[in-house]
């Protein structure tokens, strides 16, 4: 690996971006930085996709300029962040990172065996490299040579489509087991190989996964479940065993069984993370929201609760079917709610979901309909669960209509919120007394 201070600079012979090619947003950002004596670059994931030839999905920013003088350049902006303070700035329809460069701090030297420590000190461009998680995040472009700065060796893994920690790897996982999830992410998104060492500190240290905050691993899984990759990002979870870190439920419903048997619940889980692939790409091509994550979430768990209840040959009636849901509802939030902290209204479209599933099953089956379940709220979303679960087995392509959903918990649509209620856009709620008809509480006079 590069020195930190003497990094590999690409000329515009080596390397094919060109500022065409970058947000006009983030070109405005880094041209005023420039303009106001402060070195701007972009940095990351921006600069891994425009090397490879891909869209970036985000443009950030790294400068030499503290939050404070970058809030004073950008009105349209806010400063964000409790471990390390950054700036968002905003441009219609988007916010641009604008962050500044940190040093190595001592934790990722010779500090205590602590994860996630606090560190808001401010560094060189080639401390902040070192701080990355990835090589291939750890690259640097500016706009006045139009070269890539290159403190890690990152321009070589891409060459070699190679993904590796920067610097030592148990070291780096100690500090935050979160770039486990990051790296085999990575990985599964652009079809690289994990570097040898890399990948043994991450199947010997999967367990460390548990150490971190259950709402920031559910966050990163969601990123997941959304990415079009699920099923490669799948097979090296399952085989690092960070899928068990996450869904500990299934520890026992896969990890237990030998031969055969472990071989169908994972080729299960694969068949369902396709199907969920092949949403997730349509979403995106008819540049709709995705299926909502309670929705993806309960297909995931359909071979663990085929193991665990049998779940898809059940055929309970009546006060018989209303106690088996109260049964799926207490093992979810024992084995999986507080793990990655779902929401409540979250856990119990899950049971809805899963707890019906045999029925809408049985029915789709016979091609009989009965009028009252066409009926029930929660009809729309079960009956397209029962397809894509089928088109798992099947193979036949189920149809999916994207639309403006409601609600998160919603059963009427398995889609997520595209109105969230808040800032200018929320609706303008009145109470009784203020409605539009004169009067006291809504009266007329």
């Amino acid at each position: 690996m590069s020195n930190s201070h003497s990094p590999r600079i690409l000329t515009p012979d080596d390397h094919p971006i060109r500022h065409h090619m970058i947000d006009k947003d983030a070109m405005k950002v880094l041209r005023v930085l420039r303009d106001n004596g402060y070195a701007g670059y972009l940095v990351g994931g921006g600069v891994r996709d425009l090397y490879l030839g891909r869209t970036p999905k985000d443009f950030d920013i790294s400068t030499d300029a503290r939050p404070g003088q970058i809030r004073k350049l950008f009105r349209n902006s806010r400063t964000i962040g409790r471990r390390f303070r950054l700036v968002q700035v905003f441009f219609h329809g988007k916010e641009l990172e604008v962050s500044t460069l940190r040093s190595l701090s001592e934790f990722d030297l010779e500090g205590p065996e602590q994860v996630l420590a606090p560190n808001n000190t401010y560094g060189s461009l080639g401390e902040d490299a070192q701080r990355r998680d990835l090589t291939v995040n750890g690259l640097f472009y500016e706009i006045e040579n139009n070269t890539i700065i290159d403190y890690v060796d990152g321009i070589s893994d891409l060459d070699k489509s190679i993904i590796q920690f920067i610097g030592e790897p148990e070291r780096r996982i100690t500090r935050d087991p979160v770039r486990m999830l990051r790296a085999i992410r990575h990985a599964a998104r652009m079809g690289f190989s994990i570097a040898p060492e890399s990948w043994k500190k991450i199947c010997e240290h999967h367990q460390k996964l548990t150490l971190c905050p259950p709402s920031r691993i559910r966050d990163e899984f969601f990123k997941d479940l959304h990415s079009g990759s699920l099923a490669e990002w799948l097979h090296l979870a399952l085989d690092s065993e960070l899928f068990f870190a996450l869904f500990g439920l299934y520890e026992k419903s896969i990890s237990a069984k030998e031969g055969s048997e472990e071989k169908t619940y994972r080729e299960q889980l694969i068949s369902v993370a396709e199907v969920i692939d092949r949403c997730a790409i349509m979403a995106k091509e008819s540049g709709k929201r995705g299926l909502a994550n309670s929705f993806l979430l309960g297909l995931i768990l359909i071979p663990w609760a085929n193991a665990r209840f049998d779940l898809c040959n059940q055929r309970l009636k009546g006060a018989a079917a209303f106690k088996f849901s109260k049964i799926l509802r207490t093992e979810l939030d024992k084995e999986l709610g507080q793990q990655l902290n779902l929401k409540r209204a979250i856990r119990q479209e899950m049971v809805t979901l899963l707890s019906n599933l045999p029925q809408f099953l049985q029915h789709q089956e016979n091609n009989s309909w009965p009028r009252w379940i066409k009926k029930k709220s929660y009809f729309k979303s079960c009956s397209l669960f029962c397809e894509l679960y089928s088109e798992s087995i099947t193979g036949t392509p189920a149809t999916v209509q994207f639309t403006p959903s409601t609600t998160e918990n919603s059963s009427n649509h398995p889609q997520e919120n595209t109105e969230k209620g808040t800032g200018r856009h929320r609706k303008a709620y009145r109470p009784a007394f203020s409605a539009k008809s004169s009067g006291i509480f809504g009266l007329k006079k």
